[in-house]
């Protein structure tokens, strides 16, 4: 079986499918990125806000 040249589909495929993979590794990463930044945003404790 041949994958060529099948009338256009194969090779869309052969662009989006990695172009999808690469976005959805840079969507995960950013929303860990996120996660992160807001943890370390927050106040680790109540006490310390209270200290001038």
């Amino acid at each position: 079986m041949i994958f060529a040249h099948q009338g256009g589909w194969d090779e869309i495929l052969m662009v989006a499918a990695p172009v999808g993979l690469f976005a959805g590794l840079l969507w995960m990463a950013n929303k860990r990125a996120d996660a992160e930044v807001e943890r370390h945003d927050e106040p680790e404790d109540r006490s310390a806000q209270d200290r001038p």
